[in-house]
């Protein structure tokens, strides 16, 4: 039984040590008898530019603050611009023909009550650099690299 708990201490403790060195760039090291610094809150990207997307049905980033936006049961201040009938004033993408479907594929004359929430879905942008690097490639950039490899010749 000594033996277990030992391998099973020794075994926690390399685990923390490995997630203490990948997770180092995350939250700062602190002696548990010691409060740290609060990190300063990273700005929201407030462009309005749209942002390309990385595959066909990720859903769009938010390209604005939406500080103090209601969004509840009984209001979504989103819909002020991004709703079918405000996009000609407001010039802001209008919501995807998805938004106004059900379940069964049937579609509405409102916005769905499952795609009513932005935010389960569509996320702000904050101005920091990226904590992990990225190695995505999407797919338009496979298709080039394969077409280079078949036009090469390898």
């Amino acid at each position: 039984m000594k033996r277990i708990l030992l391998a099973a201490s020794l075994m926690l403790a390399g685990s923390l040590a490995l997630a203490e060195n990948q997770l180092g760039g995350i939250r700062p090291v602190t002696p548990l008898d010691e409060e740290s610094e609060a990190r300063q809150i990273p700005n929201v990207v407030n462009s309005d530019v749209r942002q390309v997307r990385n595959y066909p049905d990720q859903p769009p980033v938010i390209p604005h603050k939406i500080d103090n936006y209601q969004l509840d049961l009984n209001a979504n201040k989103c819909l002020t611009c991004h709703s079918r009938t405000a996009v000609e004033v407001s010039q802001a993408p209008m919501i995807s023909v998805t938004h106004f479907m059900d379940r069964e594929g049937q579609t509405l004359a409102s916005v769905s009550p499952r795609r009513y929430f932005c935010t389960q879905c569509h996320v702000v942008q904050h101005d920091v650099e990226p904590v992990v690097v990225n190695g995505f490639v999407d797919v338009d950039r496979v298709l080039d690299f394969m077409r280079g490899k078949k036009e090469g010749g390898q």
